[in-house]
């Protein structure tokens, strides 16, 4: 099997390792499409050893800092799914920027409740502040909206897709 072949075969089967090519008969569309694949890098040979130890360095970090990004963004999606709906509906509220007063309005609830969820929602995703709370939300790319609050502000469901 040829290289940009088996790079093709370890897409589809969703392997994500990092590829560095060494051909002898590589050619500038060859390099481009294994590039735009997402290969480190393709060295033709003859190669330098320095410009090879560079390469699978790279390919090194770059895999460390993907595997670190996968670890946090699971470790994320456990925290959300651990919330309830109602800590969900509540904080996707308080990440749109509505006050407790008018997410209890919202959700028919009082704002003592609204209080509760919020740092029981809070405490389960160890966010220290609401700013630390849309990050992670953005980050995750957790809210799906579907609705407006009043003042303009939407509402939403939670449903992580971070991968």
């Amino acid at each position: 099997m040829s290289g940009p072949k088996f790079q093709e075969e370890l897409a589809k089967a969703e392997i994500r390792v990092p590829i560095v090519f060494l051909t002898g008969y590589g050619d500038i569309p060859m390099a481009v499409r294994a590039i735009k694949a997402g290969a480190v890098d393709f060295l033709t040979k003859p190669f330098r050893e320095q410009d090879l130890l560079d390469a699978v360095t790279t390919a090194l970090e770059q895999h460390g800092s993907r595997r670190a990004e996968e670890l946090k963004n699971a470790t994320l999606r456990e925290s959300f799914d651990s919330l309830s709906g109602r800590e969900r509906e509540v904080i996707a509220q308080v990440a749109a920027g509505a006050r407790n007063k008018q997410i209890a309005a919202d959700l028919g609830v009082s704002e003592v409740a609204v209080k509760v969820h919020r740092a029981n929602a809070m405490r389960k995703l160890r966010a220290k502040s609401v700013a630390e709370l849309v990050r992670m939300i953005d980050a995750c790319e957790i809210i799906s909206y579907s609705r407006q609050l009043p003042g303009g502000a939407p509402s939403s469901c939670l449903k992580c897709r971070a991968s």
